[in-house]
């Protein structure tokens, strides 16, 4: 059974910067795609980014594309979400998923994810 457990969130001011980290486990991730997606208040869950576990290639949302950088850890079976230039607009509950294959379809659709962590929350003030 795959488990994500997500971790890094906080308050941070606007202009500010936050890890957050999503430890995977239960399997050999090499086939897997990874992404991150958030949640505002009263919004649908929308995605930021994911990365191909086999090659590191990566995809962002036009919204975070500059600020946010998506990387994995193979040792230590983590992925990462380096968030820069924080805005208000980006406070969310933020998720790692993991799904099997490598093909780029569909990567923005949270329904094409098998696996879910619980979320961390991030919050950016004015």
């Amino acid at each position: 059974q795959v488990q994500l457990v997500e971790s890094g969130g906080g308050l941070v001011q606007a202009g500010g910067s936050l890890r957050l980290s999503c430890a995977a486990s239960g399997r050999a991730f090499s086939s897997y795609l990874i992404g991150w997606f958030r949640q505002a208040p009263g919004k649908e869950r929308a995605f930021v980014a994911a990365i191909r576990w086999s090659d590191s290639s990566t995809l962002y949302a036009d919204s975070v594309k500059g600020r946010f950088t998506i990387s994995r850890d193979n040792a230590k079976n983590t992925v990462y979400l380096q968030m820069n230039s924080l805005k208000p607009e980006d406070t969310a509950a933020y998720f790692c998923a993991a799904r099997t294959g490598v093909a780029w379809y569909s990567t923005s659709l949270a329904n094409t994810y098998d696996y879910w962590g619980q979320g961390t929350q991030v919050t950016v003030s004015s």
